[in-house]
């Protein structure tokens, strides 16, 4: 099978097509015709050395997948041969085959074709169980998401949004503060405006309830300067740096909770706990229209290396995907 594999660590440029085996579906596992891959955040680290995939997983890079089963390992009996689906998996996703866990595919929801649906797994996994199940994000609340222009970000105004919660995000220019206020947001340009200053104007001093954080140290007391009384700060990435010098006084005077998670090192029934939640709760909201993948780019399997230089630029509102087939 055609694959891309990273040849060493470095810029977009190590990203290479090569041969590969197709691998063979384990227990529990079935093995994925991938149509189309996502492309994310932590591929783009993986292929710079800084995130390796965990025990057991491909050194191909890739965490989300849309396609047809071909073949099911011992012990599947659900999802079939056949079956369209998109999947969470640990790498192997930017290759025409890949395996992947039964429990985390899940059924590329009515009106979506691959493209669309290869940019919901690692997104709306991430999402759910970071703003909803560790965030507890309720209705009535608020909640500021950094980089409201990113996968993570437009995925999270509309879950927020539909679920009852008003909505603020940063981004870093005009052109992705406008299409986060189409998707319902109130959007601060970082860039002119001091995103601390303006979410108490916004909240009339009372704060936010949530922040979803991918920035980290740099942002970390900024975030609990806008934090209401028992407000949430999740951390989901640090892509400013992981290191930070704090003032604990807001933490306890204020009853606040940080906290933070990652996704891929979990377990496989950690995360179909998640694919069930979404099923539940998100997969009819996919369904109806009201929410929607934002797509902003679809490059072939082999042009791997343009879609990770345009990732690196920041000039994408939403996800890139790439199309294998």
């Amino acid at each position: 099978m055609t694959a891309i594999e990273i040849i060493q660590w470095g810029g977009p440029e190590v990203l290479q097509a090569c041969r590969r085996t197709t691998p063979q579906p384990g227990p529990g596992e079935v093995l994925i015709k991938v149509a189309a891959a996502g492309v994310n955040r932590p591929d783009v680290m993986q292929r710079k050395g800084l995130y390796p995939p965990p025990p057991g997983a491909s050194d191909i890079p890739g965490l989300e997948i849309a396609g047809e089963i071909v073949a099911l390992g011992d012990g599947v009996g659900v999802p079939a041969v056949g079956s369209w689906v998109c999947a969470l998996v640990t790498g192997g996703g930017y290759a025409e085959y890949c395996s992947a866990a039964a429990a985390l595919c899940l059924p590329i929801p009515k009106g979506l074709g691959p493209v669309e649906a290869a940019a919901v797994p690692e997104t709306f996994f991430t999402v759910w169980t970071n703003v909803f199940e560790r965030g507890g994000l309720r209705a009535g609340e608020s909640v500021l998401v950094h980089g409201g222009g990113s996968g993570i970000g437009t995925t999270a105004i509309q879950l927020a949004r539909v679920f009852g919660a008003t909505v603020f995000v940063t981004a870093g220019s005009a052109e992705k503060c406008r299409f986060c206020e189409r998707l319902g947001a109130r959007a601060i340009n970082y860039r002119e405006e001091d995103f601390v200053d303006r979410i108490q104007t916004l909240t009339e001093g009372k704060g936010v309830n949530l922040i979803l954080d991918m920035i980290g140290g740099p942002y970390l007391q900024r975030n609990l300067s806008c934090l209401a009384v028992d407000g949430r700060l999740v951390v989901i990435a640090v892509q400013g740096g992981a290191k930070a010098e704090i003032n604990l006084l807001p933490i306890f005077l204020n009853r606040l909770t940080l906290t933070g998670s990652t996704l891929r090192p979990r377990s496989v029934n950690e995360k179909a706990a998640i694919a069930n939640a979404l099923r539940q709760n998100v997969w009819p909201l996919l369904e109806s229209g009201q929410v929607k993948p934002v797509v902003y780019a679809n490059y072939p399997l082999v042009e791997a290396s343009e879609a990770h230089s345009l990732m690196e630029s920041g000039r994408h509102v939403g996800k890139i995907v790439l199309s294998v087939v």
